[in-house]
């Protein structure tokens, strides 16, 4: 099953049943964490049980994460639900191209498909590296993947005359895909954020559907870890914080 996800900001009945619906079931309850708990918590799972996602629970999880912030607040978002294996593994394939050539990098010391510093592997050794599993298997094996698209239309890339990567654009979309990563956490569930099968987009606008204006922003497989983390490794405050400058003293 293919389900699309309308993500409409000003409807009030959403398109997912909501715990805000005099029919919600009594005895449930919106907030499960405290919200410091599930930013600290949410970690990138890709092994998962067999237990199912639930239309009810991603119902809650649309419900909550569609109030994301996004550019002018054109609400660009368009979500698509895949539960069909063969989708799930049509879309496993399109994470390979990206895959293998992210694992040769990395096991040459690079920083994988890195624009600053342009990779000096050849065509040939990128194309003799095997693809791990642990980049390609977790969108097969979740019981649902969330992808996550944008509608070019709406999105204001202000930054696509300077000569570097554009990355304005993304901060119409990214906080959506995080807070139904976040809204995953706080219902017990888990899920990482890809961006493996954008390299194959034109094989994945065929497999989803989607027209020439949707760009992919991440394919999340999402579903209950196997094992819940909750010490995370992070950077420091002080190593990524600093007072006025970029040169300023540390926070």
């Amino acid at each position: 099953m293919i389900a699309s996800v309308t993500l409409d900001y000003t409807a009030r009945q959403p398109v997912w049943h909501s715990l805000l619906d005099p029919g919600t079931p009594p005895g449930h309850t919106m907030a499960r964490m405290e919200l410091y708990d599930v930013m600290r918590t949410a970690f990138a799972a890709r092994e998962f049980t067999d237990d199912p996602v639930t239309d009810e629970t991603l119902g809650r999880i649309f419900e909550n994460a569609r109030f994301a912030p996004s550019g002018g607040n054109r609400q660009g978002g368009h979500v698509i639900v895949v539960r069909e294996q063969a989708t799930k593994d049509a879309i496993s394939e399109c994470t390979k191209l990206a895959a293998r050539r992210y694992s040769a990098q990395q096991l040459a010391g690079e920083t994988p498909w890195n624009t600053w510093t342009p990779t000096k592997l050849t065509p040939e050794a990128i194309a003799a590296t095997p693809v791990p599993p642990g980049l390609s298997e977790p969108v097969r094996r979740a019981p649902v993947v969330i992808v996550v698209c944008v509608d070019l239309r709406v999105v204001a890339s202000v930054d696509h005359l300077l000569p570097r990567v554009g990355i304005a654009s993304g901060a119409s979309i990214y906080p959506l895909a995080w807070n139904i990563l976040l809204a995953a956490r706080n219902e017990g569930l888990g899920g990482t954020l890809t961006t493996m099968p954008i390299a194959e987009e034109p094989r994945m606008r065929e497999i989803l559907g989607l027209p020439e204006c949707m760009a992919v922003c991440a394919v999340m497989p999402v579903g209950k870890p196997v094992r819940q983390l909750t010490k995370l490794k992070r950077r420091a405050v002080s190593e990524f914080v600093h007072r006025e400058r970029f040169d300023g003293s540390p926070w």
